[in-house]
């Protein structure tokens, strides 16, 4: 599309870091949700409160002399792409939270983190878009750390049953929802060839963002009120949470619409890596070998990522 290459071919590295430093804030804030409104009740938090971000984020670049343009011609191919990002993100949920609740939690979440490689096929498969050799060989490596970082030596050790449990099978399914979601916002951005990368990402962030919003917030209205009591009731952690994940919505969005799936998910795992060292700064934790060959391989992965430029 003419909006996907860029002046500076590199743009969308420093968006996806800074998307990945605002997530990272963005899961803080969560956090500190869980207790009082529940996970599902938290992931709302971040959808709902994330929605006037959003929305003063297109009515801005819609008055901005730079970025003004008329309102994008939306179809019906751009929302069953639109769509099925954010089925892919809430079914990923969905599937990461039952994972956590089987006895061996750790390896689902270890299997979640293969979304990347994933999306490389689903990207293969359904928008012709075939990463390189150095992609591929960035992904393999930079997956590799993060399940190292991911699991405990205790769980690393388990047998082969524990494996390919049920655990197991949600983990994989979680990241094949990530990995759907990725492409599926990949693919909508791609609809939109005649508006900016910055429109394109911003109105993709606030239709996202406001189907999640009505069909979580249903659910929780049907199953669960009494998260949406909490959440209204810790409105200033909702508000930081929401916000902060409007920002970080808005920079893989925008990254989506200059580059390929595969290269934003790759390079969106230093994310975990953002979050482990600063969790394990504020605990003053030293780190193990595996932890040091994790964030070893992460760091080459991605660094091969960036430089393939």
């Amino acid at each position: 599309m003419s909006n996907a290459a860029p002046i500076l071919p590199w743009l969308w590295i420093p968006i996806v870091l800074a998307a990945a430093l605002a997530q990272t804030a963005r899961n803080a804030a969560q956090r500190s949700l869980v207790a009082q409104a529940g996970t599902l009740g938290a992931t709302l938090a971040r959808f709902l409160y994330g929605l006037p971000f959003a929305a003063l984020w297109v009515v801005a670049l819609h008055g901005l002399p730079a970025t003004a343009a008329t309102v994008p011609s939306f179809h019906a191919g751009y929302f069953a792409w639109l769509m099925l990002g954010a089925a892919g993100q809430l079914a990923a949920t969905a599937c990461l939270l039952a994972a956590m609740k089987q006895r061996n939690f750790v390896i689902g979440v270890a299997y979640s983190k293969t979304d990347a490689l994933q999306v490389a096929l689903f990207a293969t498969l359904f928008l012709r878009e075939l990463p390189g050799w150095i992609t591929v060989l960035a992904m393999l490596l930079a997956t590799a750390g993060v399940v190292l970082l991911s699991v405990p030596p205790k769980a690393a050790a388990d047998g082969v049953r524990a494996w390919t449990g049920r655990a197991g099978w949600y983990g994989l399914a979680s990241g094949a929802g990530f990995a759907l979601s990725a492409v599926g916002y990949r693919g909508a951005a791609l609809q939109l060839s005649d508006t900016s990368v910055w429109l394109n990402g911003a109105w993709g962030v606030l239709w996202a963002q406001a189907a999640q919003s009505v069909v979580l917030g249903a659910w929780l209205a049907w199953r669960a009120p009494q998260s949406l009591r909490a959440l209204a009731t810790a409105w200033r952690v909702s508000i930081l949470a929401g916000g902060m994940g409007a920002l970080a919505s808005i920079g893989w969005f925008t990254a989506f619409a200059l580059t390929t799936a595969a290269n934003v998910r790759t390079l969106g795992m230093v994310e975990v890596v953002f979050s482990y060292l600063v969790s394990h700064r504020l605990l003053r934790e030293k780190l193990s070998r595996a932890d040091k060959v994790g964030l070893a391989l992460v760091g080459t992965g991605l660094l091969a990522l960036c430089l393939k430029l």
